[in-house]
């Protein structure tokens, strides 16, 4: 990328390349957070691996994915959570205006499923409202709507949940943020603190993740600890 480019040169580059439909189904096949050969790649764009390649370059070329080689394969996997922000908010923008949405996600990826490396869905939706509820979360000063931090309450119950808040901050990615979901246009948690909450409860065995698939499935230890230490109550 040229230092020259000006900003709108470089949006119109990105959106050419999640723009082209073969291009699209390999990102949003990344989405789940894990990574995947070319060759499945292929079959999920439903292209030759000839042009699977040349589509992948292009993606690396604009930093929308990253490739990491072992032993004779090569993995593709979505270049961080930020891509995966850019690829739910234009799910949001595809679905139409507000007063006219009407819920047409399958209804296991809407209950919960994985929004790059955090959760999403209706449960991920119910866990961004209590957390402000319990007092855990506190929209951060300056900014905006959608940067968030946490309270020393918050602090406390996070580590409570084998969450170290304060290491988390010191990653080099955004702390804590609120991300639209697509399937219930409201928000979820995003950022470093919403992937330590996911890999929390999938430790504690809380959630279990779908093979191939975005889905989550709430254990029955989950719908209890969820229950007794957040409040969060599922049907």
């Amino acid at each position: 990328m040229n230092v020259e480019d000006s900003a709108e040169i470089v949006v119109s580059r990105i959106a050419a390349a999640i723009g082209d439909q073969a291009r699209a189904r390999m990102l949003y096949c990344l989405m789940d957070g894990r990574a995947r050969t070319s060759t499945e790649l292929a079959v999920v764009a439903e292209v030759s691996p000839s042009t699977t390649s040349v589509h992948l370059s292009r993606l690396r070329v604009e930093r929308l994915v990253d490739v990491v080689s072992q032993g004779k394969h090569r993995y593709y996997s979505l270049a961080g959570a930020s891509v995966a922000h850019v690829l739910e908010g234009l799910s949001v923008l595809a679905g139409g205006a507000r007063t006219q949405f009407v819920p047409s996600t399958p209804q296991g990826l809407r209950a919960a499923r994985t929004c790059y490396d955090h959760m999403a869905g209706t449960l991920g939706v119910l866990l961004h409202d209590r957390l402000h509820t319990l007092g855990w979360l506190k929209h951060a000063a300056g900014g905006g709507n959608s940067a968030y931090d946490v309270t020393p309450a918050g602090v406390n119950g996070f580590q409570a949940l084998g969450i170290d808040v304060e290491a988390l901050r010191l990653l080099r990615r955004r702390f804590v943020c609120a991300c639209l979901d697509w399937s219930e246009r409201r928000p979820h948690i995003g950022g470093a603190l919403g992937a330590a909450f996911l890999t929390a409860v999938l430790k504690r065995r809380w959630l279990e993740q779908e093979l191939d698939s975005r889905s989550l499935r709430v254990t029955r230890i989950g719908r209890r600890e969820l229950q007794a230490r957040l409040g969060i109550s599922l049907r």
